[in-house]
């Protein structure tokens, strides 16, 4: 079975193809037979595409037009034309799977994509407004360019529908609940396939796990999973909740919106703006959304920059904390994304605060660039994981069992 996935952000489209045996699931990703990414400037005028092959092969182009399908389509193009192809027609592809950020309350697992599907992803693009209208672009593109192939629907949001009411819903009024209004979580597909990876490097049971997994990129977010499943998570409604970002707040006291739209005369317009583009590590520093830059500009003395990095691990804790209250202990700690993955200094800063639990992070170990890594000390309590998270397996996996199942 060959599977695409689609993997729509605000200012890329990212695609991989792979191809999976019809009868068993590898116990692990296998290498994509293609992957393909179109970067789009910020007017959208000029869109940057980059192919490579499993083999080796590679294409760059620049394309002018503000037609993104147009671009996606191209793309795919390159799936079977030039030096880049990898199989003789798109026709061969047996089913496309979409990451989609959100899905409400209607679709907690993965679906064929219908018309009714569509329409929802497209109402709650309020909610996601940088990927839910990306990925119906996507949705559309390959509806024009393999009318009749299969395509299924992928939720960031659906790994947390196992949410206990007393973590999804806020404390206002109960007319929330009724409207929609709760904990949603985001970074599910992420998050889940870090727990099962987890329990693969550690040979354990994933249902005897207690795990706290920290998808740390430009946006993050932290997930307690139990017994398999998430009980508690730091994003909610939408993804600007929980924890210090890149350009994004996290959490912040609801009263300093009603101070500002009341005695600054913020507009909505403004404050949405401010919140996910002007705050964070880019709002404090001064710097950049970009922990690196941040980095140095702390090697060179910049106060801002230091008081960003401060924040984002006091509140990185604060965070790991409140999940592991939901957990009740803790067999691992798992870090994951850009950050999590390349930065042993949060992961270090982020350790410490939990020597109390017999936390032990071995320095070299951490140090060695660790992928799918266990780096706590041999007589640490709890494990510490670094794990490369492998968004696009896990929808290619979830279209692969949701295909066979209905076949």
């Amino acid at each position: 079975m060959k599977v695409l996935v689609l993997n729509a952000g605000s200012s890329s489209q990212k695609s991989c193809l792979y191809e999976i045996a019809d009868h068993k699931l590898p116990p692990q990703a296998p290498q994509p037979l293609w992957e393909g990414k179109v970067n789009w400037t910020q007017d959208r005028s000029v869109a940057e595409i980059e192919v490579k092959t499993a083999t080796g092969e590679t294409l760059q182009e620049s394309i002018y037009g503000d037609s993104r399908r147009a671009h996606v389509a191209y793309m795919l193009y390159t799936l079977s034309r030039g030096a880049t192809k990898v199989i003789d027609h798109l026709s061969e592809i047996d089913v496309v799977g979409h990451r989609i950020v959100h899905g409400g309350q209607d679709y907690r697992k993965s679906v064929i994509i219908t018309e009714d599907v569509k329409q929802t992803i497209s109402n709650l693009s309020s909610l996601a407004p940088a990927h839910n209208p990306a990925a119906l672009e996507g949705i559309e593109a390959i509806e024009q360019s393999l009318e009749n192939v299969t395509q299924v629907a992928v939720f960031d949001t659906g790994f947390h529908a196992s949410l206990p009411d007393a973590a999804a819903i806020y404390p206002g009024p109960y007319e929330w609940v009724e409207q929609g209004i709760r904990r949603y979580g985001f970074h599910g597909i992420s998050h889940q396939y870090c727990s099962r990876r987890a329990a693969q490097i550690l040979n354990r049971d994933l249902a005897s796990l207690r795990l706290i997994t920290c998808h740390l990129g430009n946006g993050c977010s932290l997930a307690a999973i139990k017994n398999g499943r998430s009980v508690d998570t730091t994003m909610g409604f939408t993804p600007l909740d929980g924890l210090m970002m890149g350009s994004r707040s996290g959490a912040v006291d609801p009263g300093i919106l009603i101070y500002l739209l009341r005695e600054s005369n913020y507009s909505a317009e403004r404050l949405d703006y401010v919140l996910n583009k002007d705050s964070g590590l880019r709002g404090i520093s001064g710097v950049s959304s970009d922990l690196p830059q941040v980095i140095e500009a702390i090697a060179q003395g910049n106060y801002r920059a230091q008081l960003a990095w401060d924040m984002y691990v006091h509140r990185l804790r604060a965070g790991i904390g409140s999940m592991l209250a939901s957990l009740g202990g803790l067999d691992a700690l798992v870090f994951t994304a850009g950050i999590g993955e390349k930065s042993p200094g949060i992961r270090q800063a982020a350790s410490e605060a939990f020597g109390f639990l017999g936390l032990k992070i071995d320095p070299s170990k951490n140090q060695q660039q660790p992928v799918d890594v266990d780096i706590a000390t041999e007589d640490s309590a709890v494990r510490v994981l670094v794990i490369k998270t492998q968004e696009d397996w896990a929808i290619a996996q979830q279209c692969w069992q949701l295909v066979t199942r209905n076949s």
